[in-house]
């Protein structure tokens, strides 16, 4: 039940829910959200195609000054509320008098989060058909990496593959947070850095990979020049930490009130950073190694490496170790993606957490089905025009509606020293306009995440 006051907008008192064990069970959770096809399939070749070094200078200033306010705002959100997007949109909003509007709007990052899910699984059945071709041999043994991926990604290529992603995630889910997603969390996300620790230490010992590390690490200066590094630099954070509204926000509505925001967020953006510079380090110098295209777009994932695979010693233990670490980023990404509809149906309509499960399940696997082979499509259409909108929406939700007063006072709870002055422009004002600039902007470019 939600109550309003002058200095307090909105004081809930949730109903019973599910929630972390742990400060380092959500932490990872966070982590898992964060960590996926934006590190190990984006970022390499962004650094790739603007100027090595010169992208990581904006990326780094970015997650710092920007993104990482974005991780503090939407966990506090989801904290303060007790609510996923859906019920903590209308929650605030009802202290202004229209909870149905805010209720709407809520729809926005939870329609959103579904989609990049949605899309997202069939990306996650491509990766598991690579790592059975890898255990095979298929994949390493095709002439042609090009064409062996083309009748995976074409339609109903990869039917079978990707359903085995959806039962496996919504098997997770229907377990709860604690016992579901925590743990898997805690399994998977250790051992995703400790085999990306692998393949970084088999990427030095590769002749020609100094090139790579020269590349990655000397910055081209006529990059910074270009206003679109700095935009795709701005573009690659908040998707990488998963800024949208959605995800971050029902995390943090299991955030127990005894756990520091700003702290978890820092270690969420810190762990965030250092997947993405590991994926950059392992797949830049492999690339160099074997005279390929580090700025070859999309393909790099699922073309060029393969090809770097076949030409390297025990490339094939080496491509099995890629894909399964790819995996279990994809696996923790798409079980947050899909937790904010789950959610929504247990908060709005008080569906059992296996029957808002089984829903969910019965749309993302019908929708799928029918959108293989037309996946950058339905992807561009959900990052470009609701995504973005989701995180414009839970800014100006938090810091606007429900004001720089009532998020400081969220924030300093579970925290031993007050919040600094600087939390109210960094949010208030430099972040709500950066996510309003982020949402123009992947409209004129189609897309910066």
């Amino acid at each position: 039940m939600a109550k309003a006051n002058k200095d307090n907008p909105v004081d809930l008192v949730p109903g019973k829910r599910d929630a972390f064990a742990s400060r380092w069970g959500f932490i990872l959770a966070c982590i898992g959200s964060a960590v996926g096809m934006g590190n190990i399939w984006m970022f390499p070749y962004r650094v790739g195609a603007f100027g090595g070094a010169a992208f990581l200078i904006p990326y780094f200033l970015m997650t710092c000054l920007i993104s990482f306010v974005g991780v503090i705002g939407e966990m506090t959100l989801g904290r303060g509320t007790g609510l996923g997007p859906l019920g903590a949109f209308r929650a605030a909003m009802e202290a202004k008098g229209k909870p149905k509007v805010g209720e709407a709007i809520g729809l926005i990052p939870v329609v959103g989060q579904l989609g990049v899910a949605i899309g997202y699984s069939v990306v996650i059945g491509w990766i598991i058909r690579f790592l059975v071709g890898s255990i095979t041999g298929s994949a390493i043994q095709a002439a042609d990496s090009g064409a062996y991926f083309g009748a995976i990604a074409g339609p109903f290529g990869s039917i079978p593959w990707h359903m085995i992603a959806l039962v496996f995630t919504f098997v997770i889910m229907a377990l709860g947070v604690s016992k579901g997603i925590e743990k898997l969390n805690k399994i998977m996300i250790p051992l995703f850095f400790a085999l990306f620790v692998i393949l970084a230490i088999r990427a030095i010992s590769l002749p020609g990979a100094a090139a790579g590390y020269q590349y990655l690490f000397t910055p081209k200066w006529e990059f910074l020049a270009d206003p679109r590094t700095w935009i795709f630099a701005l573009g690659q954070s908040f998707f990488s930490l998963s800024i949208g509204g959605g995800g971050t926000v029902v995390y943090g509505s299991y955030l127990k009130k005894d756990v520091n925001i700003i702290s978890s967020a820092r270690n969420v953006a810190i762990f965030d950073t250092l997947a993405a510079m590991l994926a950059a380090i392992v797949v830049i110098p492999a690339v160099f190694a074997f005279s390929l295209d580090p700025a070859a777009g999309p393909p790099l994932m699922f073309i060029t490496m393969p090809e770097v695979f076949k030409q390297m010693p025990l490339g094939q233990v080496f491509m099995i170790i890629f894909f399964v670490a790819a995996l279990f980023a994809g696996l923790t990404s798409l079980v947050n993606l899909f937790e904010s509809s789950i959610e929504a149906l247990e908060s709005k309509f008080k569906f059992s957490r296996k029957k808002a499960v089984i829903c969910i399940a019965i749309i993302a696997t019908a929708v799928s089905i029918f959108i293989e082979g037309l996946v950058g499509e339905w992807m561009d259409i959900v990052t470009v025009y609701i995504v973005p909108l989701g995180a414009v929406a839970s800014a100006l939700l938090l810091w606007w509606v429900l004001g720089d007063k009532w998020a400081k006072k969220e924030l300093e709870t579970g925290r031993e020293k007050p919040v600094g002055a600087w939390i109210k422009p960094m949010g208030k004002y430099l972040f709500c306009g950066v996510t309003i600039l982020v949402y123009i902007l992947s409209i004129f470019y189609g897309g910066i995440g």
